[in-house]
C-alpha cells in the first residue's frame, strides 16, 4: 500500500517560546485552517497539549460532507516538537510532526511533515493524484500565510 509524505519548512521572526506557545495551543489550530473546510473544534480543550490528548473535529473535505476527525497528541516535547496522530478519520494512516528550531537570530524554523495513506490501496492512487495531494498543498499553503501573518 502506497505511503505519501508531504513535507514543508517555514522560517518565521519569533521567539522559540512564543511560537511554540501558539503551536502547542490546539485552539489556534482553527486560524491557521482554509475556512473552505469547514473546521470545527469539538472537543473542549485547555490551553496547552499533552501526550495522550484526544481532539475531535468536524471538517467537509470533500463536496462539503460533513466528517468527524479524531487525533491524538502522541508526543509533545517543549520548545522541540510534536506529534499527532490520526484516530477516526478520512486516512488509512496520518502522522503529523511538527519541529520547531531556534536559528539563534530572532528566527524559527518550523517543520511539518506529514506522512498518510489512503484507504483502500492502489485504488486510491488516482484521488490521491487528483484531489488528496493538491488538496494538501492547498492547506499548506494557507498555512503558512497565515503563520506569515500572524508572526510578521
Amino acid at each position: 500500500m502506497p505511503v505519501h509524505t508531504l513535507e514543508r519548512i517555514q522560517t518565521i521572526h519569533a521567539t522559540l517560546a512564543s511560537a511554540w506557545n501558539f503551536f502547542s495551543d490546539p485552539n489556534n489550530l482553527e486560524k491557521i485552517t482554509p475556512k473552505s473546510l469547514g473546521f470545527q473544534i469539538l472537543s473542549q480543550l485547555p490551553g496547552r497539549m499533552y501526550p495522550g490528548m484526544m481532539i475531535r473535529y468536524r471538517v467537509r473535505p470533500l463536496l462539503g460532507l460533513p466528517m468527524t476527525w479524531v487525533t491524538e497528541i502522541t508526543h509533545a516535547e517543549e520548545g522541540c516538537r510534536f506529534i499527532d496522530e490520526q484516530r477516526v478519520g478520512p486516512y488509512r494512516m496520518w502522522h503529523h510532526e511538527h519541529h520547531f528550531r531556534d536559528l539563534g537570530d530572532g528566527r524559527i524554523e518550523l517543520l511539518d511533515r506529514v506522512t498518510y495513506q489512503l484507504p483502500f490501496g492502489w485504488l486510491s492512487e488516482p484521488v490521491q493524484a487528483l484531489v488528496v495531494k493538491p488538496q494538501l498543498r492547498r492547506i499548506f499553503d494557507y498555512r503558512e500565510k497565515m503563520v506569515r501573518e500572524l508572526f510578521g
